[in-house]
């Protein structure tokens, strides 16, 4: 999900290849750290090398716990971090996805969807330290949660639609929820948000000064009387302390307006056109990105957050699921991962190659129910 446009060139710089590639350096059983401190329980990704991108393992060792948490009458919330302060979750290992078995995308995706759904039915607070990057797989561990919490390092993305993918993990719940368009803007360009933007645009709940989250995850976990409203509390006076970006406004604001005429269009193919009669410096530039996504991508994330617009978040993660896997059957996700991670010549070559080879039936094949492998809450 990375440096295939010239929107992504600037995470070259933190090496955005991360955020979907594998690693078999650090042991399995350290990946993530599940402790219990104070009146809480932590779960730190460890994968500081690799940006704490998400594995199947990482994902099966936080799903119990988060259960059994979210039981114990002993824990009062959940917290999760990233380690190496870096990224919170650069991604997934979707480049063991690309070479592994049919059955290894299966169960990573289902199982990753299953986290994402617990993490938006907990009934336990679930706060989020969203500090660093924040991409694919990390988005779905915080953005369902009760409170995420942004920094100044905060870099927000969902890029999927460059290697053939969509913006999943309950993208096609919380995208089309952003004001306007905005979603639809992010989820079809993989434009980044960085810092205060994150919280502005309602992704983070609360923004905090960075060098004071250590102190703020303490002040949690030694609440006394700790509950929901005790928590919001603590996360809100740190929020009001801080001072990073506060009379800059919005990134997007001069754009909204036309970001929501854009990207009111039923199609691609006339979002496109909108962008080509602006002919403005901006919008000639979303057209440049766009146009060097995956088309069949493209169609699918539109439909995907048309669709998702009125679904609860269990109802978009079976979908996702049913795209996941017309994904995997498809050429453009291993073509790719191929470009952008593996070879990196930066030169996908999508098949179909254009818009208008995307038929209807295509798209409409790609959202079929799985029958008795469909992904069930």
């Amino acid at each position: 999900m990375s440096g295939l446009v010239a929107r992504f060139n600037s995470f070259k710089r933190i090496n955005i290849r991360h955020h979907l590639s594998m690693s078999n350096h650090t042991d399995a059983a350290q990946e993530v750290l599940l402790e219990r401190k104070g009146c809480g329980g932590v779960i730190t990704l460890n994968r500081p090398k690799m940006l704490n991108a998400l594995t199947l393992n990482m994902t099966r060792q936080i799903y119990p716990q988060l259960k059994k948490w979210e039981q114990d009458p002993e824990t009062f919330l959940i917290i999760i971090k990233g380690a190496g302060g870096k990224a919170f979750c650069a991604g997934g290992d979707v480049i063991a996805i690309a070479k592994g078995e049919r059955k290894i995308a299966q169960d990573f995706f289902r199982e990753e969807y299953m986290l994402n759904n617990a993490i938006g039915s907990c009934q336990k607070p679930y706060v989020a330290l969203i500090h660093g990057i924040t991409m694919g797989g990390g988005v779905g561990l915080s953005v369902h949660g009760q409170f995420r919490v942004a920094t100044e390092k905060t870099l927000f993305a969902m890029p999927e639609t460059a290697i053939g993918l969509f913006p999943d993990v309950g993208g096609g719940y919380f995208l089309p929820r952003l004001q306007g368009k905005l979603g639809y803007f992010l989820a079809l360009t993989g434009f980044k948000l960085k810092g205060r933007d994150v919280y502005k645009v309602g992704i983070a709940t609360h923004f905090v000064d960075s060098e004071k989250l250590g102190m703020l995850e303490e002040d949690l976990l030694a609440l006394k009387s700790p509950s929901k409203e005790n928590i919001a509390d603590v996360l809100e006076t740190y929020h009001m302390k801080s001072k990073i970006d506060q009379g800059k406004p919005f990134i997007l604001e001069e754009h909204m307006d036309k970001i929501n005429s854009w990207f009111s269009a039923n199609n691609v193919e006339q979002i496109i056109e909108n962008l080509q009669q602006d002919g403005s410096p901006f919008a000639l530039e979303q057209l440049k990105v766009i146009n060097k996504m995956s088309p069949t991508s493209l169609k699918i994330t539109l439909k995907q957050l048309m669709e998702g617009s009125s679904k609860t978040l269990p109802e978009v993660l079976t979908m996702e699921y049913r795209l996941s896997q017309a994904c995997m059957r498809g050429h453009d996700f291993k073509e790719g991962v191929r470009a952008v991670l593996i070879d990196k010549d930066q030169s996908p070559k999508w098949k179909p190659a254009t818009l208008k080879e995307v038929t209807d039936e295509d798209l409409k094949n790609s959202f079929k129910s799985l029958g008795s492998n469909d992904l069930k809450f």
